[in-house]
């Protein structure tokens, strides 16, 4: 039977998510091991969202936007602001910081935001690869129609498409419309799949899901039916046969370089943002 997990609020300083992965009842999915909904939330003009320079290693971040904007700013001396539809995919290997703010004309304004941030763990032969970063227009992902469904491949592989959007696993990260009556397949057969509902209800094997809700797929679990218009993602991959540990912003699949990350971070041997190196934030 399918597992419907409940997200928890996180308080970012003035910003609150929706954070549903980790959970207590399922860590990962495939080499998914971190998913926030942020937002949808009402800024007034002068406030805004404003991420201090924070590290990563062993991980791939992914943001995703439904509405609003963010700007990023990492330590290669990468600067993208990203758009509804587009992709940032950031590589952070044996290590990379990053901030995420916003443009002066994004904050000089009335404004909203909305969308996923994830965290795809990278295999433990590729855990201490050189970061990269990389930015996909929504132009350029591939779309998939079928009948009553709209679908956009944000990220590897799924219903004989292929992302730009280079993976270190096998994986799959889809944005779809459907409309009521749609019916839809799992995207890679037998690999770990999940749904989050954005808007609108479906069913899966009989049962009804609504907005905000997060579904695991059961193994027998094969076709999903629109039961009311509605957005949703699907993702998943395939499992690790261990999951790595986290701490904080840090993925490993030894500990040991999770306390050698902590101790870079503290002594302030990771690298700088170029432009933005005057703030940061503190190990917790």
């Amino acid at each position: 039977m399918a597992i419907l997990l409940s997200s928890t609020s996180k308080d970012l300083g003035g910003f609150s998510v929706k954070r549903i992965l980790p959970h207590a009842d399922k860590r990962t999915v495939g080499p998914f091991i971190f998913l926030d909904h942020m937002g949808p939330a009402e800024f007034p003009a002068g406030t805004g969202i404003n991420v201090r320079p924070h590290p990563h290693i062993g991980l791939a971040t992914l943001s995703y936007l439904f509405k609003g904007s963010m700007l990023h700013r990492d330590s290669l001396g990468s600067i993208q602001e990203i758009f509804p539809g587009d992709v940032n995919w950031m590589t952070a290997g044996k290590g990379i910081v990053h901030s995420e703010r916003e443009t002066i004309e994004t904050r000089g304004s009335h404004h909203q935001l909305d969308g996923l941030q994830c965290w795809i763990a990278l295999p433990e032969a590729k855990a201490e690869i050189e970061p990269s970063f990389l930015h996909v227009p929504k132009t350029q992902l591939p779309y998939i129609h079928k009948e009553k469904l709209l679908m956009r491949l944000i990220a590897g592989e799924a219903y004989n498409r292929t992302s730009p959007v280079k993976t270190y696993s096998p994986m799959f990260y889809l944005d779809v419309i459907a409309e009521q009556g749609a019916k839809l397949g799992r995207p890679c057969g037998s690999l770990e799949t999940a749904m989050y509902l954005q808007m609108g209800k479906v069913k899966l094997e009989g049962v009804e899901y609504s907005a905000g809700d997060f579904v695991v797929y059961d193994d027998a679990d094969c076709e999903l039916e629109v039961v009311e218009n509605a957005r949703f993602m699907l993702l998943g991959g395939e499992p690790f046969e261990r999951p790595p540990h986290m701490f904080w912003n840090f993925v490993s699949f030894d500990k040991t370089k999770i306390e050698e990350a902590k101790r870079r971070w503290n002594e302030g041997l990771f690298p700088k943002i170029p432009g933005d190196d005057e703030e940061f934030i503190p190990l917790p």
